[in-house]
């Protein structure tokens, strides 16, 4: 088993910031992508930003330049900066990672495993 742990949500108002934190424990083998996705009252869950093994990262356009993407590899972890919220990006926050696991046979396979999320409230 996998699982994703999220930590960071909160209360904030417009135009302050917020870390989001995503640990990633259980049979892993290795990490590939680890993203953030949310999903507003109402709308279908959206990317907001992924970022492979390597480090490459990818954002929702219309967030660059306010939310930045990292990890720490040593600790399995993912972390999103939001800063400049607005009471749009108001929205359940889930994390998202792609890993290899090992089965109790021992065996190696690919797994998706999606976090229970966490609530960014931006309000005044």
């Amino acid at each position: 088993q996998v699982q994703l742990v999220e930590s960071g949500g909160g209360l904030v108002q417009p135009g302050g910031s917020l870390r989001l934190s995503c640990a990633a424990s259980g049979r892993i083998v290795s990490i590939n992508t680890m993203a953030w996705y949310r999903q507003a009252p109402g709308k279908e869950r959206e990317l907001v930003a992924v970022i492979s093994s390597g480090g490459s990262t990818n954002y929702t356009d219309s967030l660059k330049g306010r939310f930045t993407i990292s990890r720490d590899h040593a600790k399995n972890t993912v972390y999103l900066q939001m800063n400049s919220l607005k009471p749009e990006d108001t929205a359940v926050y889930y994390c998202h990672t792609n890993v290899v696991t090992v089965t109790v046979g021992a065996a190696y396979r690919d797994l998706a495993v999606w976090g229970q999320g966490t609530l960014v409230t931006v309000s005044s």
